[in-house]
């Protein structure tokens, strides 16, 4: 330790200086170990791996991803354009495109038996627990020599059925759930389209899917946020890429992380219910006042800056607004709490804030939410297993002790 850091390690408690170096030695001990091991909470600003994935540039206000604009190619590519990006490091061009487009219908299937599962489940399981249950039900369809298999090339096969098959398992573990019968994927169908048509049991016109297909593209990578780093922990243990991608899922399923968007819109849906927007300033006063969250609000990375994504998706609300009745009045709602967060916290809405709201306009049950954002991730989440197999180290940090010592057993 150096000199410096016993000087501050005194200076920081003079209620112990009449009690000598003894009482001060555990706290020297601790000093040494942050000025060897810096400690930052929840990980702040840990620089934890290298990446060609993504990267959250928050000074020029982008999301980088594999060397694109994330804003710009959610304007002009569909989503399937930029899964394939992630997973092979290059846009397609129309051949490539149509082949991945091939090779995801020709594993948009699921067994009979995960059929039978998912309607075994209680009918009080949270949707993402039905999903997480269901991708790791489909790991025991591989062959065992090929599931433990980290090269790239069987990441990228497992990767690519993985793709095809959890937006199956989501929809219809959720029709399971509300007893409501299956609805398999339409071969004829593209993948977004598809998904829609799962989830409402209809056929989706042109602007649903457009908005739709759109909104998966801005949840379908974002560099390090909590799930995908939970799966790269998971595959740094040379576990496979299913593994991964269920303890992606457990943590997306918290409210803080993929549980956003639900509560963004469960608290517009409760402004609207106590009085509507006349209601929504003193709302969100009230909530501030006791020092709540008002979800779908800020972010780490972005701090005080408007997330981009929110920005370029707020642009659709007009579009759909008139298809619920209740939409121009949970609109004016929206648009007040944004401007009462933006003058009494200088915070602005990430992108589960017009996510939420776009979503309900479109008709998709709220429980579907956060399993939404957890099936348009898994291209971002591949992205992340192949390359923490292809450089791996193990990941085991340290801790900062702060219990007892040398107790006696008795």
């Amino acid at each position: 330790m150096t000199s410096m850091g016993v000087i501050r390690a005194v200076r920081r408690r003079p209620h112990l200086w009449p009690y000598g170096l003894t009482a001060l030695l555990p706290y020297l001990r601790k000093e040494a170990m942050t000025e060897l091991l810096p400690y930052s909470p929840g990980l702040e600003n840990v620089i934890a791996t290298t990446t060609r994935i993504s990267y959250l540039d928050v000074e020029h206000e982008q999301i980088v991803v594999r060397g694109y604009d994330l804003i710009e190619l959610a304007r002009k590519r569909p989503y399937l354009d930029v899964a394939y990006l992630l997973l092979y490091e290059k846009l397609p061009d129309a051949d490539e495109a149509a082949a991945f487009r091939a090779a995801l219908r020709q594993e948009a299937s699921l067994p009979d038996e995960m059929y039978r599962l998912l309607s075994l489940f209680p009918k009080t399981t949270d949707p993402m627990d039905a999903l997480r249950t269901g991708l790791s039900f489909l790991a025991g369809y591989e062959d065992p020599a090929f599931l433990a298999d980290t090269s790239r090339e069987a990441n990228l096969r497992k990767g690519i059925r993985i793709l095809a098959k959890a937006p199956i398992v989501a929809a219809n573990a959720y029709r399971a759930l509300q007893g409501q019968a299956f609805v398999k994927p339409d071969p004829a169908l593209d993948f977004s389209e598809n998904f829609l048509w799962m989830i409402l049991g209809r056929r989706p016109d042109d602007q649903a899917v457009r908005v739709f297909d759109t909104i998966l593209t801005c949840y379908i990578e974002h560099e390090l946020p909590n799930s995908t780093f939970a799966a790269r922990v998971i595959a740094s243990t040379l576990s496979d890429i299913y593994a991964a991608v269920v303890g992606a899922v457990a943590s997306l399923k918290g409210p803080l992380h993929g549980g956003a968007n639900e509560a963004a819109i469960r608290m517009l849906l409760e402004i609207y219910e106590q009085g509507g927007a006349a209601r929504a300033e003193a709302y969100v006063l009230d909530k501030l006042r006791r020092k709540e969250r008002i979800m779908g609000f800020g972010h780490r990375v972005y701090m005080r800056r408007y997330d981009p994504r929110a920005l370029l998706l707020r642009d659709f609300i007009p579009l759909l607004v008139d298809r619920r009745p209740e939409g121009r009045e949970l609109y004016a709602i929206y648009q007040t709490v944004e401007a009462v967060m933006a003058r009494e916290k200088g915070i602005h809405p990430n992108t589960d804030y017009p996510i939420g709201f776009l979503l309900y306009l479109m008709g998709v049950p709220i429980p579907l939410y956060t399993p939404i954002f957890l099936c348009a991730r898994v291209a971002g989440l591949i992205a992340h297993v192949v390359e923490q197999h292809e450089n791996n180290r193990l990941y085991r940090p340290r801790v900062l002790y702060e219990g007892p010592r040398g107790l006696s057993v008795p």
